[in-house]
């Protein structure tokens, strides 16, 4: 009689376990399902070079080349007009690509369902600024300026 309550209580613990085996597993796998979305690469090196930098920046009349040099750098391109004035380009290009995935996972003890999907995305953004500078008491400060952006 004690081995069969022993057996008993042994099958009882088996159950237990596999019960609560099973419980933990679930609730693992419910809350293992996952969205994920990451970039595949990065915007290049940040630029002083924006549309709100040039509105705070360049003043027609009043802001000087050493201004417009310590905000935005030395330009790509420099020439001067017929006039004898000095054009400064700025040109910046940014291309940013991003990858997104998404799984997930349900199950309910023996049956479940999976599904998986994926995407990539890229696109490129050009900004343009082009200065004029004219020498005013030896000084050369902006005497016009346009800019462009585009994205595509």
């Amino acid at each position: 009689m004690e081995s069969l309550f022993a057996i008993s209580c042994y099958k009882h613990f088996i159950m237990k376990t596999i019960i609560y085996s099973a419980i933990s597993l679930t609730v693992l796998m419910l809350g293992a399902g996952c969205v994920n979305q990451q970039p595949v690469g990065q915007p290049m090196a940040n630029s002083n070079l924006t549309a709100g930098q040039v509105s705070l920046t360049l003043k027609k009349n009043v802001t000087t080349q050493a201004e417009v040099v310590e905000t935005f750098g030395a330009p790509n391109i420099v020439t001067a007009n017929g006039d004898g004035e000095e054009i400064w380009t700025y040109q910046k290009n940014a291309t940013v690509s991003s990858g997104s995935s998404s799984s997930g996972y349900a199950t309910i003890i023996l049956a479940g369902t999976s599904s998986t999907s994926s995407g990539f995305e890229q696109s490129s953004r050009t900004m343009t600024l082009i200065i004029k500078f004219k020498e005013l008491k030896g000084v050369k400060i902006v005497s016009d300026f346009s800019s462009r952006t585009s994205s595509f």
